[in-house]
């Protein structure tokens, strides 16, 4: 046996001391914040100054996707590395997640992670065990901290405060992933906040999308918002100050995201762009190269999952849980240090929706796939002879209650039409394309104009999906649709509502229903 050296024995502690140290993952995530509204993107009416640090000394991304723009299918994308069409029933919003699928958080905890969270993770829907038990979705919560709310609409959960408590009691060595889900800025809000609270003023919003009337109502509904993002961004904040005094800021991925659009008319529940173009900022220092970039890349939200695993030294394919992730790690733009696009395939997303809220004939959803490449955006609507955002006559209940909805649907009952009626809730045509650098609304369809642009889109749009196995790209949508519902009070909401059984629709007005069905 050979005699151990001084030398040996310091060259096989320093290979032990080099083994890379695993990253903690702070996954930070608002609900129904969207694009742009921060100050990192160049808005001045909604302050962020913690995202904007985030994004300072790490990276902003300027093309980041969710596949579909509504709560339950948005986080089912995050949480199993596929697009929702690829998860059967979890394609639809408030589903019956599939036993099936695993998801990205327990292999963390199988591989020595602990899995912790506070506020909403994967919500709203049913979550069980193939033997019919509930499914943890969201590991240890940690909830015990409360705040007294500056509104009747924002939450007393303290969310960093549950974070520090979490980091108090965490193992020391041990690696971990916290989900902190605000859920902040979802309606409803607390009318004329963002003026009475923060000293805003309709004037300081510098755009009002066109597809909206520029008006005070609608203005003051901005100001609202902006002030609920703001509340999650000190939020954001606190964390940072508490992983600060920890010890452990530099050893964590700090992702700082949204979960879809705002909860407006024609944005949250869409896929048009203002629907799934998200903000997004990621810090790590150990592992992001050349810090401070703007990153053009396009990148989706199923591309969260692997870069979380493979970050924590995690091959997917041996994982022999998860199902075959439709993203790809964005270490490869993490390494790059290039300013702008660092890798030439990540040139587009697909996007699309099957069902949200209940509220039509049947409890049929409005399917729609898309594309959206270099500044152009294509959709195809499967079923172009529903109503986009649900039944008038119910209500148009898939779009949330706001004073910007009422103010449009009172237009257009005064008046009898209304633009901004159509634009918002008026029928769209089976196929839509948009030059999004000219028109970032989404409200000039060019799908005619520009035939060749359309059909090149759509032919790599439906091979792709067709390769993944999507069930509409192979003739059986219809199986999306047949998936029921997990919010049981609401089943046949349309056909119940109409035969003259009063059903409370918690998140529109009774104002929103139409008296009759619209032609």
């Amino acid at each position: 046996m050979r005699p151990v050296t001084l030398l040996s024995l310091l060259c096989a502690l320093a290979g032990f001391a080099a083994e890379p140290k695993r990253p903690n993952v702070l996954f930070i995530i608002a609900d129904d914040w969207g694009r742009g509204h921060a100050g990192a993107y160049g808005c001045s009416w909604v302050k962020t100054p913690n995202f904007d640090r985030v994004a300072k000394e790490g990276l902003l991304f300027l093309n980041a996707y969710t596949p579909t723009a509504k709560c339950t299918p948005s986080r089912s994308s995050i949480l199993t590395g596929r697009h929702p069409w690829l998860l059967g029933a979890a394609a639809n919003h408030q589903c019956i997640f599939p036993p099936e699928f695993a998801i990205f958080p327990d292999v963390l905890e199988q591989h020595g992670y602990a899995y912790a969270t506070t506020g909403k993770v994967w919500a709203p829907g049913l979550a069980l065990k193939a033997d019919g038990t509930p499914r943890a979705m969201a590991g240890k919560q940690f909830a015990q901290k409360k705040a007294k709310p500056p509104t009747t609409g924002i939450s007393n959960n303290d969310y960093s405060a549950n974070f520090k408590a979490f980091l108090d009691q965490a193992k020391p060595g041990q690696p971990w992933f916290f989900w902190l889900g605000a859920i902040e800025p979802h309606r409803e809000y607390e009318q004329g906040s963002g003026a009475r609270l923060a000293g805003k003023k309709t004037t300081d919003v510098d755009r009002v999308p066109a597809y909206w009337p520029d008006n005070e109502t609608v203005r003051g509904d901005l100001l609202d918002y902006a002030y609920e993002v703001e509340h999650f961004d000190r939020h954001v904040g606190r964390a940072l100050a508490h992983l600060e005094a920890a010890g452990q800021l530099d050893d964590t991925i700090v992702v700082v995201t949204s979960d879809n659009g705002m909860p407006f008319p024609r944005v949250k529940g869409t896929a048009y762009e203002n629907a799934n173009h998200l903000p997004l900022a990621i810090r790590w220092p150990k592992g992001i190269a050349n810090p401070g970039r703007k990153v053009t890349d396009y990148v989706s939200f199923v591309d969260f999952a692997p870069t979380f695993l493979e970050a924590a030294g995690i091959a997917w394919p041996t994982t022999g849980a998860l199902a075959p992730t439709s993203g790809r790690s964005l270490t490869d733009i993490f390494r790059s240090g290039v300013d702008g696009r660092s890798n030439p395939a990540r040139d587009h997303v697909l996007i699309g929706r099957e069902r949200n809220d209940l509220g039509r004939p049947g409890d049929v959803g409005y399917p729609v796939r898309g594309i959206v490449k270099e500044g152009l955006a294509y959709l195809e609507n499967s079923e172009p002879s529903r109503w986009p955002a649900c039944n008038p006559e119910t209500g148009y209940l898939d779009t949330d209650a706001s004073p910007t909805k009422t103010f449009i649907l009172h237009a257009r009952r005064e008046k009898g039409t209304d633009p901004f009626w159509e634009l918002c809730f008026g029928m769209r045509p089976g196929q839509e394309l948009y030059d999004l650098n000219a028109d970032s609304d989404c409200v000039k369809n060019l799908a005619q104009a520009r035939a060749s642009d359309r059909e090149k889109l759509r032919t790599q749009m439906w091979a792709e999906l067709k390769a993944a196995g999507d069930l509409r790209a192979i003739g059986r949508g219809a199986e999306y649709e047949a998936y029921p519902s997990a919010d049981t009070k609401k089943l046949r909401f349309y056909e119940r509502y109409m035969g003259g059984e009063l059903l409370d629709a918690n998140w529109v007005r009774k104002d929103d229903f139409e008296k009759a069905p619209l032609k």
